[in-house]
């Protein structure tokens, strides 16, 4: 099975491991009606490092983004997030994603870990023109900060000009202060899929293992918790 950054961290805090689209993923920790509690009520951390993320740049990466999706990507502005099946020629759903808009000549998708594989050849096989696809998936962790309370978390590691306040927006360069007082450069995205207020934080591999320590310590008195994928 594949690996996350975060997966030692599992281990070690006692968390359920099973396998979940080819990675040894947390399924429990405490519980999972005890984790979707406190996301519910307070604020949970989860590891969503087997999410793949694809990128396309060049002159013609709109023209692309815009086929690939069922929304309408040319009236998204920098910062901004969409939702959006990708559809096969008769309208069928190849899979649901996250789209990113970086700039206007790049763009970045967010698919699910059990689709990665089928994602990346359609769209190899769609794209069309003067543009560069790239698989960026093995190079980023992805951890999730939800819950009512993930607001005042995030406010203690990384400045206000750094933290997206409408949903669905994000902050492409983001500046987080580790525990150890190094600075690092993250994607900082209001949003999730728990249904409550949350972020969703991508960044370099070699720095999620700090990142996942400095949120639990600096959480601590808002009660954060690691969460499985149960929750």
């Amino acid at each position: 099975m594949k690996t996350t950054p975060f997966t030692e961290k599992h281990i070690s805090l006692g968390a359920k491991m099973h396998e979940f689209a080819g990675y040894n993923m947390p399924i429990e920790y405490s519980g999972i009606i005890d984790e979707h509690l406190t996301v519910c009520q307070g604020v949970g951390v989860f590891d969503v490092s087997h999410m793949a993320e694809l990128v396309l740049e060049g002159p013609d990466a709109l023209k692309n983004a815009n086929n690939l999706t069922t929304v309408f990507v040319d009236e998204m502005a920098d910062g901004q997030v969409k939702y959006s099946p990708m559809c096969n020629e008769q309208g069928g759903i190849v899979d649901d994603l996250m789209v990113y808009r970086l700039k206007a000549d790049k763009y970045l998708f967010v698919v699910n870990a059990a689709n990665h594989e089928k994602d990346d050849a359609f769209m190899k096989a769609h794209i069309t023109g003067d543009v560069t696809f790239t698989d960026i998936s093995e190079s980023v962790a992805q951890v999730a900060l939800q819950g009512p309370a993930s607001e005042e978390i995030l406010k203690k590691v990384c400045p206000e000009e750094c933290i997206p306040t409408v949903y669905y927006t994000f902050v492409e360069k983001g500046k987080i202060t580790l525990a150890s007082g190094r600075v690092i450069e993250a994607i900082v995205s209001k949003t999730g899929y728990t249904g409550e207020d949350g972020y969703e934080i991508y960044c370099a591999n070699e720095d999620a293992p700090e990142l996942w320590n400095t949120l639990l310590e600096v959480g601590r008195d808002e009660g954060l918790i690691p969460c499985g994928l149960g929750a």
